[in-house]
């Protein structure tokens, strides 16, 4: 089959080389894809720049994830699918787990849930990870409940795009950061209550504008470590705080003051340890439901590429412009 790998640490450009690799081998418990579509994840980014190396799978390395695909053959113990059935899921591309940057790939099934019948594989393909992420972040850790103001940093992004709308299928009273007019637009366009321009609005100025001072009860920070203290800052007394990321030494003195709650997620840590895998396939699961019920949606960032453009993909997602997923596909 043929596949994209890395062979080293680098650039978007140049980085990448497309190779023949052998067939997949399926174990009792996995289910071979055929891929249709995948996306860029900052897991993704990060692996291949090295910033993210523990995570990396030995060279020469099949990065990626997310994927959409139809199943081609099932092992011997798994009875939830078969062949022909439409899914997706969060499955690879990090230590021991080859990606989905290739025609094929074994994938554990409990990974897996069906794909949504009202998406394309396209979509789809940039839904599993930033899904699970802002389900971990909303409703897992944040534990948002109606009525509560909920802040999200980075509202326009792939994980932040979602998570607005998962608070606001918990009840929550929504608010997310943008940095431009076309961000803003993109998320007003999701139903929350208010957009932040955070490059010129300070931290207690919004939170004076729209909690009257008191701060945000859940603030979900998809930006991360840099990002990090100004979210402790927004969050009120006794509030929760819940990051993608923190990378380096931080001052966390606030969450003393204020008594929070501050979750960090690591979603790559079941495909690691092999724990809760079962949960992102249900996980999934639920998420597909809400976007056949029209409660959810993706947003894709233009353009699509194509498997051959893994590179400018790559590119276009480190480019800070982006509105929703970077979404590569061979499908639609």
């Amino acid at each position: 089959m043929q596949a994209s790998v890395i062979h080293a640490f680098g650039p978007a450009e140049g980085t990448f080389r497309s190779v023949e690799l052998p067939t997949p081998d399926v174990t009792p418990d996995q289910v071979l894809v055929r891929v249709q579509a995948t996306s860029v994840n900052p897991a993704d980014t990060g692996i291949r720049s090295g910033a993210l190396a523990a995570f990396a799978a030995p060279f020469p390395a099949v990065l990626h994830g997310d994927v959409a695909g139809t199943v081609e053959a099932v092992g011997a113990d798994v009875t939830a699918f078969q062949p022909g059935d439409e899914v997706f899921g969060f499955v690879g591309g990090v230590a021991g787990f080859s990606g989905a940057l290739a025609e094929l790939v074994a994938v554990d099934h409990r990974l897996l849930a069906r794909k949504p019948r009202t998406a394309s594989f396209t979509t789809a393909g940039a839904l599993p990870l930033v899904s699970i992420t802002a389900y971990l972040g909303i409703i897992g850790h944040g534990r948002v409940q109606p009525g509560q103001t909920v802040l999200v940093y980075g509202g326009a992004g792939g994980v932040g795009h979602l998570a607005v709308q998962l608070a606001r299928i918990a009840g929550g009273r929504v608010f997310a950061t943008v940095a431009d007019e076309a961000q803003a637009a993109a998320v007003r366009a999701l139903g929350i209550e208010d957009v932040i321009f955070y490059q010129t609005e300070t931290v207690e100025a919004y939170s004076a504008r729209l909690t009257g001072g008191r701060g945000f009860d859940v603030v979900f920070d998809t930006v991360g470590y840099q990002n990090l203290p100004i979210a402790l800052q927004a969050v009120a007394a006794n509030g929760t705080v819940v990051t993608t990321g923190i990378m380096g030494p931080l001052d966390v003195t606030p969450a003393l003051y204020k008594s929070l709650t501050l979750k960090v997620l690591n979603t790559i840590l079941p495909l690691l340890l092999n724990s809760g895998r079962e949960t992102y396939g249900k996980l999934l699961t639920e998420v597909a439901g809400w976007v056949d019920a029209g409660k959810v949606r993706v947003l894709l960032d233009e353009p699509v590429f194509s498997f051959e453009e893994v590179s400018a993909a790559h590119t276009r997602a480190e480019s800070g412009r982006t509105i929703g997923k970077v979404a590569i596909s061979r499908a639609d």
